[in-house]
C-alpha cells in the first residue's frame, strides 16, 4: 500500500495526534473514504488509538496511518498535502484513482464503482 504524506501534512497531523490527551504508542490517524459528498465518495481523517485487526498500517515518518480494507483500493497511491495560505487552509488530496472530483476537492468519483453523489449546497 502506497500513501504519501507531504512533510507539511505529516507535521500537521502529527501535531494534532500529539495534542490530544492519549499517549498510546499505537496511536495514529485513520485515513478512509466514505459514501458522500457531491461526487460519491469523500475523504475522512480521524485520530485513532490503534489499528483495527483488518487495517493496513502505513508509516510516514513517525506517524502511523490506518486504512480499512474498503478504503484501501480507493486510496492506493494517494498524496496528502496541507495547504496553509491567506485564501485557504486544509488538506489537499491528489488521488490517482479519482476519475472526477468536485470543485472543492473534498469528494471524488472512482469510475463505475462510485455511489450516487449528493449535490453541493
Amino acid at each position: 500500500m502506497t500513501i504519501t504524506l507531504t512533510e507539511l501534512a505529516e507535521l500537521r497531523l502529527r501535531a494534532v495526534v500529539r495534542s490530544t490527551p492519549n499517549d498510546s504508542p499505537t496511536r495514529g490517524i485513520r485515513l478512509a473514504v466514505k459514501d458522500g459528498g457531491c461526487n460519491g465518495y469523500e475523504y475522512d481523517i480521524k485520530i485513532s488509538d490503534a489499528p483495527k485487526s483488518d487495517d493496513q498500517v502505513v508509516e510516514s515518518g513517525s506517524l502511523k496511518v490506518f486504512i480499512d480494507p474498503k478504503s484501501a483500493p480507493l486510496l492506493e497511491g494517494i498524496v496528502v498535502d496541507y495547504i496553509d495560505s491567506l485564501l485557504e487552509s486544509g488538506f489537499k488530496f491528489t488521488n490517482p484513482n479519482a476519475t472526477d472530483t468536485c470543485s472543492c476537492g473534498k469528494s471524488f468519483q472512482a469510475g463505475e464503482c462510485s455511489p450516487a453523489g449528493v449535490p453541493c449546497s
